[in-house]
């Protein structure tokens, strides 16, 4: 605690200190634009709003925006960062509490660079650092989409912010050091025209980098690590540069699925704050998800290995998982064993019709059972995976309430010692647990 009060302390006599300097520029940028009445949609931009439907399915803006129980697109949601709580704005065009006085251009330097419409800087919980890589045509049809919504009244509660980090023109000293506005310039390296879009998705307007990218301590991504991995909301979200190196490398058609359905049959499920994701993917172009799919797949390091090494690798690792899979409960002793066999079984056991037939991969080829860290394998138990009434749904039920923090580590240490060859979590005991109890918001 001493040390974040020092940092804190010392971060805003540095900001204050950019401030001072960049002055002139930081003015510029708080200009309040005139506020505009919203005429009807001229001809014409029926196709504009249909654009922007897609590429809002694509950013989850509706995940971002809609409060638990709230009104779509109306803000409120509390947003937990390690500064405190931002809550989400309402984006619906209602002229008092939402962005139905704003302009295109308001829109725009929004969404380039982190300013409202009344001058007032934003906190990059609203990702702006990868929508100013947005193009003119897509932030415009994005805007005609958001303005075709129904307006809905609405006031965000106020920030829950340490101090000083809740007087907003801190932010003009972080946009210096973190902001890169302005589209970027297609890479010449990229030859495939389905890879150039996928990257371009990636990193604008699906903004995956805020979520699969470690921050340093002042919140900003870590370029130099993009898709190397997170932590959101409590649970981590993985590396999207190692998807070759998985029990079951990934393939492009696996992401696909995976992308607009939630579920991969060589994988699992979507859980956390990924399971949204995917629901709303769903709504994308196809087009549009198989080009993030065809990029993540060529970011891949070891993409140009021989193919007999992929099968290779996943016949030694299909191996393993069966052999492992199979071990016999009885074999194994410890209120693990009891309790997988008591709240598990029935779904994941030898014999269930969960455990490994023809579109039920086997917890063996799961992230988390297989990741270093026990975080996702203990956020899956306590919250779930909650049932959305799809036909490709799947469903756990949550055990937060009714295991405690040691049988939560006896569970999912078991589980992982049964299912890979790995072992269990060294650091995974009833402290552990307790402590990732905290660290998951309700939507």
């Amino acid at each position: 605690m001493k040390g974040r009060r020092i940092f804190v302390a010392g971060a805003t006599i540095v900001v204050l200190a950019l401030v001072t300097a960049y002055g002139g520029r930081a003015a510029h940028a708080w200009q309040r634009l005139e506020p505009v009445s919203i005429p009807s949609a001229p001809a014409g931009d029926a196709a504009a709003v249909a654009r922007g439907a897609k590429l809002a399915a694509i950013g989850d803006c509706i995940g971002c925006h809609t409060a638990l129980d709230g009104q779509p697109f109306a803000g409120g949601l509390p947003l937990q960062t390690p500064y405190g709580v931002i809550y989400s704005t309402n984006i619906t065009p209602d002229k008092d509490t939402g962005i139905g006085l704003w302009s295109l251009d308001a829109f725009t330097r929004a969404m380039r660079h982190g300013v409202s419409r009344d001058g007032h800087l934003l906190y990059p919980a609203f990702p702006y650092p990868h929508f100013t890589r947005m193009n003119d045509t897509d932030i415009a049809s994005l805007y005609a989409w958001l303005m075709s919504r129904e307006p809905i009244s609405a006031r965000a509660p106020k920030n829950e912010l340490q101090f000083p980090l809740g007087f907003r023109p801190i932010m003009a000293a972080w946009n210096l050091l973190y902001l890169h506005p302005g589209p970027e310039e297609p890479s010449s390296s990229t030859a495939d025209p389905q890879v150039a879009r996928g990257r371009y998705l990636v990193d604008s307007v699906g903004h995956c980098g805020a979520c699969h990218t470690p921050l340093n301590r002042q919140g900003a991504e870590q370029r130099d690590r993009a898709l190397q991995g997170g932590t959101i909301e409590g649970w981590d979200a993985p590396a999207l540069t190692d998807l070759s190196t998985r029990p079951r490398p990934w393939t492009q058609a696996q992401l696909v699925g995976y992308l607009r359905t939630g579920f991969a049959s060589e994988h699992g499920a979507s859980a956390g704050p990924m399971r949204p994701v995917t629901r709303l993917l769903a709504d994308a172009s196809a087009e549009d998800v198989q080009a993030i799919a065809a990029y993540l797949i060529a970011l891949q390091s070891n993409a140009h290995a021989a193919p007999g090494d992929a099968a290779a690798s996943s016949a030694s690792s299909t191996n393993s998982a069966s052999s492992i899979s199979h071990v016999s409960v009885a074999a194994q002793p410890g209120n693990g064993a009891s309790l997988f066999v008591a709240a598990c079984a029935s779904c994941h056991g030898d014999s269930a019709p969960m455990s490994g037939g023809p579109g039920h991969p086997s917890l063996s080829l799961g992230t988390a059972i297989n990741a270093d860290s026990p975080r996702n394998m203990v956020r899956i138990i306590l919250d779930g995976i909650d049932w959305d009434d799809s036909a490709s749904a799947q469903f756990m039920p949550p055990f937060a309430s009714v295991f405690t923090d040691a049988q939560i580590a006896d569970l999912a240490n078991y589980t992982r010692t049964r299912f890979t060859a790995r072992g269990a979590w060294p650091s995974l005991d009833a402290d552990a647990v307790a402590r990732l109890r905290k660290e998951s918001p309700q939507r």
